[in-house]
C-alpha cells in the first residue's frame, strides 16, 4: 500500500516546486519519489480547474461510497447465507404473502 502524506506536506512540496525548482531535486532532498510529486501537481491542477478530471473531494466521496458498498455487499452475503442455513430463503422484496 502506498505511503500517505498529509495535505499540508503536499502543499509545501508543491510550493517548493512552483518557483521553478526541479522536481527531481526536491524529491531527492525530501526522500520521496519524483513521480509522487508529479501526481500531486497534476491533482492540484485538476482541483484548481486548470486541467479536466475528477477533483480530490469527488475522489474521496467515491472511495467512501465504494467502501460502503463493499460493506453492504458483505452484510447481504452473510444474511443470505444465514437464511439458507435456517431454511427461510426469501426474496429481497419481502417474499410472497399468503393469499386470503
Amino acid at each position: 500500500m502506498p505511503r500517505s502524506y498529509p495535505p499540508e506536506f503536499r502543499r509545501k512540496v508543491l510550493n517548493l516546486v512552483a518557483p521553478g525548482r526541479k522536481v527531481a531535486e526536491v524529491a531527492r532532498l525530501l526522500g520521496i519519489s519524483d513521480q509522487t510529486i508529479y501526481v500531486w501537481r497534476r491533482q492540484h491542477l485538476i482541483d484548481t480547474g486548470q486541467l479536466p478530471g475528477t477533483n480530490s473531494s469527488d475522489l474521496s466521496e467515491l472511495a467512501a461510497a465504494r467502501k460502503r458498498i463493499a460493506e453492504l455487499e458483505a452484510e447481504l452475503a452473510i444474511h443470505r447465507r444465514a437464511a439458507e442455513l435456517l431454511g427461510e430463503v426469501t426474496s429481497p422484496k419481502g417474499g410472497s404473502k399468503p393469499s386470503a
